[in-house]
């Protein structure tokens, strides 16, 4: 009995379906050498950013042009007075862009004044509280407002979008747990502000608390081993087909 019409249309229907998976982790393998690709870029063009020597912090006309594509970790200098009003604490368990800064905390931003007038919020460093004491956090965060304007040297920063899972703020205890200074200010009184904050560079208080810093950026660059992976994955569908071919023809 002649059993070539039914093998056929089954090695063809197979074969399809091998190659759309194929096609499927080769284009997933193309993606991740294009994001590492642009992740070097986003790493050099970061790097220099952070080495470069400070600038004049924009004025307020020139505000809406700037963005963290071409703007984001931009270091500045500038003169402001740290306006007394509440501060805001955001949790963080450990940062990507300071080395001295790994264990859990929170990081204390307080609302600036620039000579003209315009309000500029600033990371003034990071707050090692692992109990989370708001007490602790105001000793750290009063002690700067002392109505003097003093020169501050930091990077520009933009707010940060939340997750599904992050929590929503606690407003007792004006604890946040995403870097955006714009809901800050609407729940907080703080009045309209830049649409940056500044992660303070310098200076640190005679105690070191808060603490800034300079940054130093990490990224994840692990894209080429994706990449492998999914190569990888291709081929090994492709070895299957062969093989399930070449048992076909045997039987």
């Amino acid at each position: 009995m002649n059993t070539d019409a039914p093998r056929k249309p089954a090695v063809a229907g197979f074969a399809l379906f091998t190659l759309v998976v194929m096609a499927a982790f080769i284009a997933l393998g193309v993606w991740q050498l294009q994001r590492r690709t642009a992740k070097h870029e986003l790493i050099a063009a970061l790097t220099e950013r952070l080495a470069a020597p400070p600038v004049a912090l924009p004025p307020p006309a020139q505000w809406s042009t700037l963005n963290a594509g071409t703007d984001e970790f931009r270091r500045v200098t500038f003169t402001a007075t740290y306006a007394p009003l509440p501060d805001a604490m955001v949790y963080s368990s450990g940062s990507a862009v300071r080395k001295d800064a790994a264990s859990p905390g929170t990081w204390a931003f307080l609302p600036a004044r620039l000579p003209d007038g315009a309000m500029v919020v600033i990371d003034v460093g990071f707050v090692e509280n692992t109990m989370q004491d708001r007490a602790v956090q105001d000793r750290a965060a009063k002690k700067l407002v002392t109505g003097e304007p003093v020169t501050l040297t930091g990077y520009l920063r933009f707010p940060e979008a939340p997750g599904a899972l992050t929590p929503a703020e606690n407003r007792t205890t004006r604890l946040w747990f995403v870097r955006d200074q714009h809901l800050m200010a609407s729940a907080l009184g703080w009045g309209t502000v830049a649409p940056f904050y500044v992660d303070l560079e310098q200076p640190a208080p005679l105690n070191g608390i808060p603490r800034p810093g300079p940054l130093d950026v990490h990224l994840k660059d692990d894209h080429l081993q994706y990449a492998i992976t999914w190569f990888s994955l291709a081929g090994a569908v492709l070895i299957a087909f062969g093989v399930w071919v070449r048992g076909r023809r045997r039987a």
